[in-house]
């Protein structure tokens, strides 16, 4: 019934986490309204995300260069680390503008059941840098507080304990309800969870 260029717009947009077909469609149908220019200008940015962004080697946010711009900020505290998931929730928290600290991105949590496990993650890398930068005295675990985030956060406790027993460890708590992710807090709430956070024992 629809072209096949359009029929393979709506197909390859509906892989796109959170788009089904019907948003597939009305994105595809408003594209097709758009200028040719325009439309160059997006498969261009989408063309650099492959060829333009990497991941940092410090703290394994996205980057343009082997380091990203808040590793490089001087300004920023170098003594804390915060722990996330994923790079939507470095997003949230400098968007709560409460922290100003470093990151280490573990791009994913601990999950058995869908074959998750701790080499899967940036914890290795996490070790390393922390042998790396004995200015580093304190960690923050943010991760989720779904099952698997408090599974990620105490699994990380208990080893971090033991490769680095002079680094404190703290875990983000007032404020964030469980089950909660960071990405969809507010910012007051990750603001209190912050503020809030308390040394693990």
């Amino acid at each position: 019934m629809l072209p096949s260029a359009v029929e393979n717009l709506i197909k390859n947009l509906s892989r796109l986490p959170a788009i089904g077909r019907r948003s597939a469609q009305r994105l595809t149908l408003h594209l097709i309204k758009q200028e040719a220019e325009t439309l160059n200008e997006l498969g261009q940015a989408i063309l650099q995300l492959k060829t333009n962004v990497r991941l940092c080697q410090d703290c394994f946010n996205f980057a343009e260069a082997e380091i990203c711009q808040l590793c490089l900020n001087e300004k920023r505290d170098q003594a804390t680390v915060c722990i996330v998931e994923d790079v939507l929730d470095v997003i949230a928290v400098e968007n709560s503008e409460e922290y100003q600290g470093l990151y280490h991105v573990l791009h994913g949590r601990l999950s058995p059941l869908d074959g998750v496990g701790p080499d899967d993650l940036k914890i290795n890398e996490l070790i390393s840098r922390l042998d790396n930068h004995p200015e580093i005295r304190e960690l923050i675990l943010a991760t989720g507080t779904s099952l698997e985030g408090e599974t990620t956060a105490n699994y990380l406790a208990d080893i971090l304990k033991q490769a680095q027993p002079n680094v404190k460890i703290s875990r983000i708590s007032q404020g964030m309800p469980i089950g909660g992710e960071l990405d969809y807090a507010d910012n007051l709430t990750l603001r209190r969870a912050f503020s809030g956070r308390r040394e693990l024992d």
